[in-house]
């Protein structure tokens, strides 16, 4: 049996990170390309074929990682409210795409430099953390409280308010969390208790961060209900239908995420 040679060419796809975590890559970028051009997260969504759901998730992570806004609602009016991306937004899909320009010329020339070299290539795979959990915050070490076994780590997030995480001390020095350092805080969207009337009530939950609701989803069992905090940050909960409905939880309305310290897992860049 003969068998014809196969030209083999080098191929390359640009994927953005921050401390470690996928920020975004062609999809994402086109994503806020589209809702710039259509001003509609529903029809920018259909542009690219990516769910509506999908499509919330993607600019959640990318806002949480970038620590700001890069979308905005803009107010309705006489031709009604939309979306616009912020002036970061903006920047960023511009500088991505100049980046994209520069690495399809690299590649170019790789294929170039490797016409007849051979026919086998090493492939290297970058790998890159996976978590289950569906709130990723970036922040800040603002205090580290040392105690005998746990230490109490407290985080500033984007918008300024406060994460605290209880750890192991060996953990605290093995991640090198110190005043001013970098981390990641991660908590199950199971994790959360929300509550809407906070009058009254007394919780020993530690972490409270208070938002407006933005989305809420409901599934055959449980509701997700997603809140949009200050500085942008958006916070994933996932409640019983039932709750929700005793709750009357709904777009727009004021909420507060509550849980606690040791529910929190925190992490640094590699």
């Amino acid at each position: 049996m003969e068998t014809k040679d196969r030209a083999m060419e080098l191929h390359g796809s640009v994927w953005l990170t921050v401390d470690g975590e996928k920020f975004g890559g062609e999809q994402r970028i086109a994503l806020l390309a589209k809702i710039a051009e259509c001003g509609s997260i529903t029809q920018a969504a259909k542009a690219i074929k990516m769910s509506y759901k999908a499509a919330w998730d993607a600019i959640d992570a990318m806002n949480n990682l970038a620590g700001e806004p890069l979308m905005a609602r803009a107010a309705g009016g006489k031709g009604g409210g939309g979306t616009r991306l912020t002036p970061r937004g903006e920047q960023l899909v511009k500088n991505f795409r100049l980046i994209e320009r520069e690495h399809l010329r690299f590649v170019e020339q790789l294929n170039r430099q490797a016409e007849g070299i051979a026919d086998d290539y090493l492939l290297i795979r970058r790998m890159s953390m996976k978590t289950s959990a569906r709130n990723q915050f970036r922040g800040t070490v603002t205090q580290v409280k040392t105690g005998a076994v746990n230490d109490e780590i407290e985080l500033e997030i984007a918008g300024g308010q406060k994460i605290v995480a209880i750890v192991t001390h060996e953990s605290t020095t093995e991640l090198g969390l110190m005043h001013g350092s970098e981390a990641l805080a991660l908590i199950k969207s199971s994790s959360i208790i929300l509550v809407t009337d906070e009058e009254g009530a007394r919780f020993s939950a530690r972490n409270r961060l208070t938002g407006n609701i933005t989305r809420v989803h409901a599934g055959a069992v449980n509701t997700e209900v997603v809140l949009e905090l200050p500085g942008g940050a958006a916070l994933a909960a996932i409640v019983t239908n039932e709750s929700s409905c005793n709750l009357g939880l709904a777009e727009g309305q004021a909420a507060t995420a509550i849980f606690k310290a040791s529910s929190v897992i925190v992490g640094v860049p590699a």
